[in-house]
């Protein structure tokens, strides 16, 4: 069984880097912030997602703090949340925007990594089964043939 990890140094940015770590598949995805072209490894892909998951449930948690805290309940018996909601929802709202854009072309690199065009991102929008069917391309293995999606 060979070693497939491969430091960064030595992996130019617009090749995929397969066995990527945690601390490298974050850096390579804020590096290559709005690139579409080239391709992303499964490791890549998949190591952002977590961090990805992690974070976003802990500024919805920081969130969900901020609305209770201070909260009040309504004549009707509503609650009214706290006055830092606001703070929460802005924090929470700014990392979704700083991660869309990157999240959208790390998806569109792996896509060209199983040889697919990025194009193939917008099956999600098929409701039930278009989340579906892009979530077993994320999890195919790389294809060759994707080399053709990077830049010469």
């Amino acid at each position: 069984m060979t070693n497939t990890t491969v430091p960064t140094t030595q992996v130019p940015l617009a090749a995929p880097l397969y066995g990527a770590s945690f601390g490298q598949a974050v850096s390579r995805f804020f590096t290559k912030y709005a690139t579409f072209s080239g391709r992303a490894s499964r490791s890549e892909y998949w190591w952002w997602t977590l961090a990805s998951v992690i974070i976003s449930s802990v500024l919805y948690g920081l969130m969900m703090t901020l609305a209770f805290s201070g909260a009040t309940t309504s004549a009707t018996g509503g609650m009214v949340p706290g006055p830092l909601f606001g703070l929460g929802v802005a924090i929470y709202a700014a990392w979704a925007l700083a991660t869309v854009v990157p999240g959208l072309a790390l998806v569109w690199r792996r896509l060209h990594d199983t040889n697919r065009s990025g194009g193939y991102f917008f099956l999600a929008f098929i409701p039930f089964v278009g989340s579906i069917i892009l979530l077993v391309f994320m999890l195919l293995d790389s294809v060759p043939a994707g080399a053709r999606f990077d830049r010469a």
